[in-house]
């Protein structure tokens, strides 16, 4: 039975933002909602995060453009931690969030208590696997619940059909992967005294590691081919691009992009393919395939090898051995201020020269050329290259150019 576009309901995109910046980004390149957190509470403590200011004007601003702001308080705090919980969530339901993401059941009751007027969604750290944990998470007032990354397609499909519409399921589509269940390790923990349940991973599952036998003290044995030790615990990046027709189709509702302590550049790209991506299964849904110029995109963020996870059961392809770097090969040339008389005006991120073919990506819509066929400072004086980061540089260009769009080179 063919389905009517009409009738398809897209999945939130839910893009991440680890700063003000970050947030804007997000909202500008098609993001339907972004999660952020403060500075406590959250686990991604490696990004800049939000002081009462700037979160303030991050909501207003993904508001005034009709997106919506999920502030992350769920980390699994301790005692000590409990008792500044109150004050952070009335601060944030003032600020006009409309979700709070937590895990621990004991901020979970202070969520209900002390920030009665936004959404409770339940954290991937709650490890939601069946529909009964579902529905006990609905029955303690809850609106969404994020399934643990462990769950196939057709799993979440079951917890779906048993469990109230009203009752929204999140699912991960991209980004990081834990080695440990639903990112509840103690990795980091044991080797760094860094806790990755408060949001302080050191991912020590990307570093490299031997086999020791316990009487052959100082002996270390490769278990690889290679000299380097082994990357056994270095998990793929989650990619489920290709996969968004069967996503819709197990009824998840919000497609969730995981990368609150990447740049601005990855989430640039990542809200723009995959907003490009949702928008042409709308109008095709019934012969719907990936625009090649998304998956081209996602090929030149910084990223690991990708895979689809456990949606389609046991991983096939979950981790890399050789080594733990990521694949990066492109970098942003230059950020654009404007479009003026003609020109394209930008500050430089990274030095290139007259005569270079930059790629552009642009706030929701398809990346395209840009030939430098001359190039001038910011009083018209030509140049053969632009040497100085942040730099005022002026390209000429045959049509208008968005503000916030990112001229793109590929490495060598």
């Amino acid at each position: 039975m063919n389905i009517s576009t009409d009738k398809i309901i897209l999945p939130e995109l839910l893009c991440p933002a680890g700063d003000i910046v970050r947030l804007k980004t997000a909202v500008d390149f098609g993001a339907d909602a972004v999660y952020i957190a403060g500075e406590e509470f959250g686990m991604r403590t490696a990004a800049s995060n939000f002081g009462e200011e700037n979160m303030r004007e991050g909501i207003k601003y993904a508001h005034e453009r009709g997106v919506k702001v999920h502030i992350a308080c769920n980390t699994l705090p301790h005692n000590d931690e409990i008792c500044r919980i109150p004050a952070f969530l009335e601060m944030v339901e003032d600020a006009g969030a409309d979700a709070v993401i937590a895990a621990d059941l004991g901020t979970i009751g202070l969520v209900k208590k002390y920030a009665p007027k936004c959404e409770l969604h339940v954290s991937v750290q709650s490890g939601v696997v069946n529909y009964e944990t579902a529905n006990a998470f609905y029955n303690m007032g809850a609106n969404r619940v994020v399934t643990a990354r462990e769950l196939s397609l057709s799993e979440i499909a079951e917890i779906r059909a048993k469990t109230p519409k009203e009752l929204t399921l999140e699912c991960f589509m991209h980004g990081a992967m834990c080695v440990s269940f639903s990112a509840r390790c103690l990795l980091s923990s044991y080797m760094t005294g860094r806790d990755a349940n408060r949001g302080d991973c050191a991912q020590p599952c990307r570093w490299s590691y031997s086999l020791v036998e316990t009487n052959r003290e100082g002996q270390h044995f490769d278990i690889t081919e290679t000299d380097k030790g082994t990357y056994i615990l270095n998990a793929n990046d989650l990619c489920m691009a290709e996969h968004l027709k069967e996503m819709y189709k197990a009824g998840i509702g919000s497609l969730k992009i995981e990368g609150r302590a990447k740049s601005q550049y990855y989430v640039a790209v990542t809200a723009n393919a995959y907003r490009g991506a949702l928008d042409s299964l709308k109008e095709n849904f019934e012969n719907w395939t990936l625009p090649s110029w998304v998956s081209e995109e996602l090929n030149k963020i910084s990223h690991r090898n990708y895979s689809t996870g456990f949606y389609f059961g046991t991983p096939q392809n979950a981790q890399t051995y050789q080594n733990a770097g990521y694949v990066r090969d492109y970098a942003v040339a230059a950020t654009v201020d404007g479009y003026e008389d003609g020109y394209i005006v930008a500050t430089l991120k990274n030095k290139f020269l007259r005569g270079a073919e930059l790629d552009c990506l642009s706030p929701k819509e398809a990346p395209f050329k840009v030939k430098v066929l001359e190039l001038f400072d910011q009083d018209l004086n030509p140049i053969e290259s632009a040497p100085h980061p942040m730099m005022k540089i002026k390209i000429p260009f045959e049509h208008p150019v968005k503000a916030g769009s990112m001229l793109r080179m590929k490495c060598d």
